[in-house]
C-alpha cells in the first residue's frame, strides 16, 4: 500500500480547479487555450501583457481555493513578471516568499516536465500538493498529477534546471 503525500490541512488533499463558471467571472475568459502563454524570465507569462499566469493573484488559490484576478492596484514587478494581487497583504505575503505561493517551476506544466518537455501551465488547471502550487497545460495532466503526485513532482524537480535553461531568456 502506497503512502498518500501530505496535503494542506483545511483543504481537499489535492484541491483540483477546473472554474469555467461565472464564479470568476470574464476575467479568465481568456484562458481556455494554452495559446495565451509565453515566457518571461522562465515564468509562464501572458505575452501582451507581462501577466504572470494570467493576472491571477496566486495566494487565492491558497487562501480562498480558486484563482481570482488580481487588481493592477496591487501589482509587483518579480522574476521578469508582473503579478497582481486581490490586496496588500496578499501581495506583500508574495514578495516575501515567493518560493511559496507562486507556481512551482515558473507555472509549466509538472507532468509534461517529467516528460522532458516544457508546456505552459494554465491558470485553471491547478492543483495544490504539498502546499504547493502547481498548474497544468490540460485536464488529464491535472488529473494525472492528482492521482499519484510524487513521482511527477521528483522526476519534475530533477529535469527542470536542464528545461529551464532551455527557455527564452
Amino acid at each position: 500500500m502506497r503512502p498518500k503525500p501530505h496535503f494542506r490541512p483545511g483543504i481537499a488533499r489535492i484541491v483540483i480547479g477546473l472554474l469555467l463558471s461565472c464564479s470568476i467571472g470574464g476575467g479568465l475568459a481568456g484562458f481556455g487555450s494554452v495559446a495565451w502563454a509565453a515566457t518571461t524570465e522562465r515564468v509562464v507569462t501572458n505575452r501582451y501583457s507581462g501577466l504572470a499566469i494570467g493576472g491571477v493573484d496566486p495566494l487565492t488559490y491558497f487562501v480562498n481555493g480558486r484563482p481570482e484576478v488580481g487588481l493592477p492596484d496591487f501589482e509587483v514587478a518579480q522574476g521578469g513578471a508582473v503579478w497582481r494581487f486581490r490586496n496588500e497583504g496578499n501581495r506583500d505575503s508574495f514578495v516575501a516568499h515567493p518560493e511559496i505561493y507562486g507556481p512551482q517551476f515558473g507555472g509549466y506544466d509538472p507532468v509534461d516536465l517529467a516528460r522532458g518537455v516544457t508546456v505552459a501551465g494554465n491558470p485553471l488547471f491547478w492543483a495544490l500538493a504539498g502546499d504547493r502550487l502547481y498548474l497544468f497545460g490540460r485536464e488529464e495532466t491535472r488529473d494525472a498529477f492528482a492521482a499519484n503526485p510524487a513521482p511527477y513532482v521528483k522526476e519534475a524537480t530533477m529535469r527542470w534546471p536542464v528545461l529551464e535553461q532551455q527557455l527564452a531568456q
